[in-house]
């Protein structure tokens, strides 16, 4: 009966496609790497055009749109390497690859940190009407890729850990979380979040505006004591 329960939701939000192309537009065009405004800020004012049902349905899409991107890098990038990229399972291509591997997270159209931290922000504070506007099961398994690839490559590809990528993996996993929360029967957790929570292994965190690190921040940790209360 899921399908009679996702097409039951879909007739009860109200939505409006010109407005969405006019959402996604401006999020694309406003604001990016090339811009001098801090990501965070950037990210905060992205945040508030996706307030809505309509926003976060944009924003869900720029989640799908971004993990599709990275996943098709990272097939590239294995192929050149010998090896099999699974989307289910990144961990073991970054252990496998080390740092032969990018992070294809810096690859694509969209920043990760700033079109990409406002939508997991803003799916994840309204996960109650987020699941109702979209398929929740898709738009997990890709917030959950996002932050496979990003604690993967801190800890096989040597990937700089600074604040604004602990800003989006911290994002994810609350995101996560709250996705979860509001879906009456929500998948179990995939393997890379599992073994990531046997860990307890902490990193640390540079802020690149002083080039100093200033402190650490410990994922295993974390998932746990959100995705597992």
């Amino acid at each position: 009966m899921r399908w009679f329960r996702l097409g039951l939701r879909k007739r009860q939000v109200q939505h409006d496609p010109a407005r969405q192309r006019e959402l996604a537009d401006q999020v694309r065009q406003r604001f990016g790497a090339e811009f001098t405004t801090p990501f965070a800020e950037q990210a905060a004012e992205v945040g508030r055009l996706l307030e809505g049902t309509d926003g976060v349905m944009v924003a869900a899409e720029i989640l799908r749109e971004f993990a599709d991107g990275a996943h098709a890098s990272v097939v590239v990038q294995a192929a050149g390497l010998g090896l099999v990229a699974d989307r289910t399972n990144y961990r073991t291509l970054w252990k496998n690859a080390g740092k032969r591997l990018r992070s294809p997270l810096f690859e694509q159209p969209l920043h990760p940190y700033v079109q990409v931290t406002a939508a997991v922000t803003a799916v994840g504070a309204q996960a109650p009407a987020t699941v109702r506007a979209v398929d929740p099961d898709p738009l997990l398994t890709h917030v959950f890729e996002l932050l496979d690839l990003t604690v993967a490559g801190w800890q096989y590809g040597r990937v700089l850990v600074d604040v604004h990528g602990a800003t989006l993996a911290a994002g994810l996993i609350t995101t996560a979380t709250e996705i979860r929360a509001a879906m009456s029967d929500p998948p179990p957790l995939p393997p890379p979040v599992r073994e990531q929570m046997r860990s307890n292994a902490s990193v640390d965190v540079l802020d690149p505006a002083i080039s100093r690190f200033v402190g650490q921040w410990n994922p295993g940790k974390q998932m746990r004591e959100s995705l597992l209360a």
